[in-house]
């Protein structure tokens, strides 16, 4: 089965998550916002893509693609410092994507890392601002003063998936 890991990312997480990956599937690396792989070419894909402002930064391109790659097994992985299973990460996803895809992707979110150190000061002060207007106190301190829940077994989840995909395959050959 021949898969690739194609991703968008902001801070530096989601690119972490898709080496990880690589690592266990020796499958490519493709980071959006610098390639244009042809997704066509493989049979299983592994998206990765940061949230920001409540949508998934692939939005754009897997809405894009759909109509190429519906036929594809998909997994989807999203990153951000909202914990998984809180409502909203499955709102934002749901707001962002057809039915259509919703129900043939599968999706897993996973944590990730923010310094604020490393990012623009636009983007600091935006956090910031969002931290004052936050309500919710967990989230109010992670903008405030970043977070870092990156840790390699966060992927165990998304290896299982190719894992049963790959199974599956030899199975049916």
């Amino acid at each position: 089965m021949k898969g690739a890991i194609l991703f968008t990312g902001k801070f530096g997480s989601t690119q972490q998550y898709a080496q990880w990956i690589s690592e266990h599937t020796s499958f490519p690396v493709f980071n959006l916002n610098k390639e244009n792989p042809d997704p066509t070419d493989y049979d299983l894909l592994v998206l990765g893509s940061s949230i920001m402002l409540m949508k998934p930064t692939i939005k754009k391109w897997l809405t894009t693609f759909w109509p190429m790659i519906k036929d594809k097994q998909i997994v989807l992985f999203t990153v951000s410092g909202t914990k998984p299973g809180h409502p909203d990460l499955q709102k934002w996803i749901n707001n962002s994507f057809s039915k259509e895809i919703l129900m043939h992707i599968n999706y897993i979110p996973l944590r990730g890392r923010l310094n604020l150190n490393e990012l623009p000061w636009f983007t600091r002060f935006l956090l910031k601002l969002g931290a004052i207007l936050e309500k919710d106190p967990e989230t109010k301190q992670r903008m405030a003063e970043g977070f870092d829940y990156m840790v390699k077994s966060n992927i165990s989840q998304i290896l299982k998936w190719v894992s049963e995909k790959k199974e599956r395959k030899l199975a049916l050959v």
